[in-house]
């Protein structure tokens, strides 16, 4: 009889649920149930569509119990900064607001002139992006959603409320809102208050593998079973990280997947002037570590490319994109990071406008298209691995790759050719296998961090 972990891994396009076991010394994984998510265009805004996000969790649970494969705990992961706002009664008060929306613009201005962007950074240890929870909850406080505002839960902890009626506020998620003292990792009261926030609406942290609470009695009735909830490292790149098979320390890492985050594991916080200007960030790792990294666009653009040249008629796998890419002759470089890319109108046309606007050759067919935002992602890494070495002053020889970019051989390819360095792939499900990881451990079936590392390179 196999114990088995359920890891709810909700990302920016789709999500799933994906049961796991021991089974001979190695982790069994099997997808149970997938749902596509997005973000949905409501009054001129970008919104997550929370109750249908929660209603596919509760069919996915079902389908674990007509399978016969009641799950010991579950725990979901989701994307980071995005949150929800409940009032006295529980009652969401604003919706649910997606990070790519633009009511943001101008909202960093309104935080500068509180504090600095540097005694900021310095304070946080967070890289600058407009998205931030920081200059969300300025946007909202500017737009008098705080006013009626009693509880503050990030979109994982949203969820979890919803299965067990328990509020909780996760260490690796919150991390990302630029609002936690990255010595002591709590919230930063002062900061908090500074910034004309009420400190009340932000709760206890817990650190990732705690026990939260079992399902409520309307959740057991409705799915037919009762299920301990454990939070895993409920930011997706977190729970990627624990699942990274080497743990060398000339090993970098990059989680490949609408984002490509790439950077090292510390066990401090690096807030210095250098890592700020290098728009590095500290965010929260499992057992009180700090992942060190830097957010590039990453696959969003070329899914972005996909869904359009979808929309006109024309169907490309990704394999049949990269196998495009590999064959187009052209050499144009764009900036991935550029704001240009973040939510535009049309994808292809912003990486044509920007060909056009730098002097670069510009891309027409979809192997060009591609094979420009490949490269162009495979000399932003080479960029990255350059800082956090500068940075860091380590040498890395290697880099990981996991998630699901993972599976593009020629990235991985450009990746190894550009950054001179080795490039391990694998594995591709990492974010769910992290998840689960985290609750193997917290139910003593794998003794810590380092043995599930281990079982990951077997």
């Amino acid at each position: 009889m196999f114990n088995y972990y359920l890891a709810v891994d909700i990302g920016a396009s789709s999500g799933r649920h994906m049961l796991a076991h021991m089974e001979d010394g190695k982790v069994v994984l099997e997808e149970i149930h997938r749902f596509s998510n997005g973000m949905v265009e409501v009054d001129g805004h970008k919104r997550w569509d929370i109750d249908e996000l929660f209603r596919q969790i509760i069919i996915g649970l079902k389908k674990c119990k007509e399978l016969g494969k009641i799950p010991t705990s579950m725990g979901i992961d989701t994307w980071a900064v995005d949150y929800v706002l409940l009032d006295e009664n529980d009652n969401v008060v604003r919706p649910c607001f997606g990070y790519r929306d633009s009511r943001t613009a101008g909202a960093d201005s309104l935080v500068y002139q509180v504090i600095p962007e540097e005694v900021l950074y310095h304070r946080t240890g967070i890289q600058k992006a407009i998205f931030n929870t920081i200059y969300q909850l300025m946007a909202d406080k500017r737009d008098g959603y705080l006013s009626d505002a009693k509880s503050f839960l990030m979109v994982p902890d949203f969820l979890h409320f919803l299965l067990t009626g328990v509020k909780s506020n996760e260490y690796t998620n919150c991390s990302t809102t630029q609002l936690l003292n990255p010595a002591t990792k709590t919230w930063d009261y002062g900061l908090i208050e500074m910034l004309g926030f009420n400190k009340d609406l932000f709760g206890e942290i817990k650190q990732p593998g705690t026990y939260i609470g079992n399902f409520s009695e309307n959740v057991r009735e409705e799915v037919g079973f009762d299920c301990k909830v454990v939070i895993p490292p409920t930011h997706d790149t977190a729970s990627a990280v624990f699942a990274v098979p080497n743990t060398s320390d000339n090993v970098l890492y990059i989680s490949s997947g609408t984002w490509s985050l790439l950077g090292s594991e510390n066990m401090e916080a690096i807030c210095t002037k250098g890592a700020m200007e290098a728009n590095f960030t500290n965010e929260g790792g499992y057992e009180g570590r700090f992942r060190f990294l830097k957010n590039i666009m990453g696959l969003w653009m070329i899914q972005s490319v996909r869904n359009e040249l979808l929309a006109r008629g024309e169907e490309y796998s990704f394999a049949e994109l990269c196998t495009l890419a590999e064959q187009a002759d052209i050499e144009s470089i764009v900036d991935a990071n550029d704001e240009c890319f973040l939510a535009p109108a049309s994808m292809i046309e912003a990486v044509k406008d920007y060909c056009r606007n730098h002097g670069e050759t510009v891309p027409n067919t979809p192997g060009e298209i591609a094979k420009v935002i490949y490269h162009s992602l495979a000399v932003c890494y080479k960029k990255a691995c350059e800082e956090v070495e500068n940075i860091t002053g380590k040498s890395f020889d290697t880099i990981n790759i996991v998630g699901g970019g993972s599976k593009a051989e020629y990235l991985n390819k450009l990746t190894a050719e550009i950054t001179g360095k080795k490039v391990h792939a694998g594995p591709s499900e990492a974010t769910a296998l992290g998840n689960i990881g985290c609750q193997m451990v917290a139910a003593g079936e794998v003794a810590g961090l380092k043995d599930f590392r281990n079982i990951m390179s077997l």
